[in-house]
């Protein structure tokens, strides 16, 4: 995987805690990393967009080795899947449960998400390398160009609990294989946009001289 495809959202749906049914009664951070058709904000970068994951998205991703984190720092580790993060496809998206290690950090991210101060998630994921993984279509919204839809994740990498605004500009970042798409489109409309002028310049020369004919016969 390189560096340049790895993206990373925010998302707005709370997170959760609950204590285990054993008697220990551990407390365990459970909630949805992410939510199919949910549309996002208007994200930033190189065009402004919003996106939707599509149900299915999920169907053939690797999530062999997926952590649990705080605000994506892999020193700040929570939980790993198959230890003890638990991750369930849905038709809603994607469920996560996880019973943090006994540390500091993870006693001082309990009581924050106890007190509401820290509430949201994020995941980091690649999308599929081929052409039916996303889909770019041009936007009718104001101040939106593009509408992108996510078909195909590939790879998921961490779900963690973040302390950040969901989905602000800086936080949404863009595999370098969906900037490229987006630039063949733009320049494919650059090349249909040119062509249409040139047929239009033809239409105009070939009307200009029919009129000149007629003036001359005159």
């Amino acid at each position: 995987m390189a560096t340049s495809d790895l993206e990373t959202r925010q998302v707005t749906i709370p997170i959760q805690m609950r204590a285990t049914a054993d008697d220990n009664s551990e407390p365990v951070i459970e909630g949805y990393a992410l939510k199919y058709d949910k549309p996002s904000e208007i994200l930033g970068g190189f065009v402004r967009f919003r996106e939707h994951i599509a149900p299915g998205a999920l169907s053939n991703t690797d999530m062999s080795n997926v952590v649990a984190t705080i605000n994506h720092d892999q020193n700040q580790v929570l939980g790993r899947s198959g230890v003890n993060l638990t991750l369930t496809p849905d038709k809603v998206g994607l469920k996560f449960s996880v019973k943090p290690t006994d540390t500091t950090f993870a006693r001082d991210l309990i009581a924050n998400i106890k007190a509401g101060v820290i509430n949201q998630c994020s995941f980091a994921f690649t999308v599929a390398d081929n052409d039916d993984a996303q889909e770019w279509q041009e936007s009718t919204r104001d101040g939106v160009d593009y509408e992108r839809t996510i078909r195909q994740i590939d790879h998921l990498y961490d779900v963690s609990v973040v302390t950040t605004p969901a989905y602000p500009d800086t936080e949404a970042t863009v595999g370098q294989r969906s900037i490229d798409m987006v630039k063949r489109m733009q320049t494919d409309h650059e090349k249909e946009a040119i062509q249409q002028e040139r047929k239009k310049m033809l239409r105009d020369l070939k009307r200009q001289i029919l009129l000149d004919s007629l003036e001359g016969g005159d």
